[in-house]
């Protein structure tokens, strides 16, 4: 593959490397969890080269599945290429990725995080909890420099951020976190739209689980990032066992190779969807960063191409409207996750954000859509009748920025 080969031909062609040579044409499943030793000497190495977070040499054992594996180490690579990353480390899922920073971070002495809300709620989670031995200070893009500490090991900020979508300045929060690794949720954006690492961040995550996957049939977490970072992922993932499972594998390698496709489809239909419920009188407010007046920083176009096809609606009435609405969605699912190729309705604060302090919680009102493949025109009219249903008796003012 060409060096300078666009963003849809590296998601095609990227870990299929050598499969010529195989003579096949898709990468094949290999399940073993074991691999033959050539010698009792040479298999003590390799052993203790793969668990320590180092690569696996020609002619080489791979030893143990929990180590390296064929099939991930591919999905890594197209990954990795992907997000213009030096490489990238799988794992079972997105919050064991997560983890594993935390982890690593723990291991290296530096036990301290400062993070932007709003957050994931598993991620946020984790971090209030401390429960993987962490400590952290909670901040809004203006608190980065003044909270970071000799002990301070990330920086994890989320861009569009869970569930409400605001943007967050890489660049910025890069410069403030003065050398400390910062560590981008890139799962609302995907390398489609962004591409952390070129912005100065260390760390780009993903719940490979939604748009990495995109049909909504397999879970998995990846995080593209420097050799260095690396070799300590793959090491806590080795010790602790957090691994992608080969079948996993394929099917994310696989989902990466129309990504660039579904992910511009799915925002095309995002952004009219957004434009059209501006004006809906059950709608407080509708958030949507390619809207006017929601990227004041002018962001998209500079730090990413596009918008999402995330939208999240603030809806008149609180609570009670907005739990009709999601249950009222006939042709949208009422479920968790997001990024497949059907619509998705979730009201984030009794569900994913369920366990974030009060104060941090999203508001009772909101709802969070993830727009799939289906017809606009179609989608539209299940959204209208949904809000018709949930609040046509309370109609309301209607400010796509206020």
């Amino acid at each position: 593959m060409r060096n300078d080969a666009r963003l849809e031909t590296i998601a095609v062609h990227s870990g299929m490397e050598g499969l010529r040579e195989l003579g096949q044409h898709i990468p094949p499943i290999d399940l073993s969890t074991t691999f033959p030793l050539p010698d009792v000497e040479s298999g003590g190495e390799a052993y203790e080269q793969l668990a320590m977070g180092g690569d696996l040499l020609p002619g080489q054992s791979a030893v143990y599945q929990r180590l390296w594996q064929p099939g991930v180490a591919r999905f890594e690579d197209g990954l990795a290429a992907l997000e213009n990353a030096e490489g990238a480390v799988a794992f079972s899922t997105g919050m064991a990725a997560l983890s594993a920073c935390l982890l690593a971070s723990v291991i290296a002495g530096k036990p301290h995080v400062v993070a932007l809300r709003p957050l994931y709620g598993g991620t946020d989670h984790v971090l209030e909890t401390g429960l993987l031995g962490t400590t952290v200070t909670w901040v809004d893009a203006d608190g980065v420099s003044a909270a970071i500490r000799t002990d301070t090991g990330l920086v994890i900020l989320e861009t569009p951020a869970n569930p409400t979508l605001e943007l967050v300045d890489i660049r910025r929060v890069v410069e403030d976190a003065r050398g400390v690794p910062v560590l981008v949720d890139n799962t609302f954006a995907t390398p489609v739209l962004q591409q952390p690492l070129d912005l100065g961040a260390t760390l780009s995550l993903h719940s490979a689980t939604k748009y990495l996957g995109g049909h909504g049939d397999v879970m998995g977490g990846v995080v593209a990032t420097n050799r260095d970072w690396m070799t300590r992922l793959r090491q806590v993932r080795a010790l602790t066992g957090g691994l992608l499972h080969p079948l996993a594998a394929y099917l994310l390698h696989r989902g990466l190779r129309t990504l660039p496709v579904r992910v511009r489809a799915q925002q095309e239909t995002a952004g009219e969807l957004a434009r059209r419920l501006v004006d809906h009188p059950g709608v407080l407010r509708v958030m949507y960063p390619g809207l006017p007046g929601q990227d004041p920083a002018g962001l998209i176009g500079t730090q990413s191409r596009g918008a999402g096809s995330l939208i999240a609606l603030d809806i008149a009435g609180g609570y009670a409207s907005a739990a009709r609405f999601a249950e009222a969605c006939e042709l949208i699912t009422h479920a968790v996750s997001l990024g497949g190729i059907d619509s998705l309705v979730q009201h984030p604060a009794s569900l994913t954000h369920r366990p974030v302090v009060p104060e941090a919680r999203p508001g009772a009102g909101i709802v969070r859509l993830s727009i799939g493949l289906e017809h606009v025109d179609d989608l539209t009219a299940d959204l209208v009748g949904a809000l018709d249903a949930a609040v046509l008796s309370t109609p309301r003012s209607v400010s796509a920025t206020g």
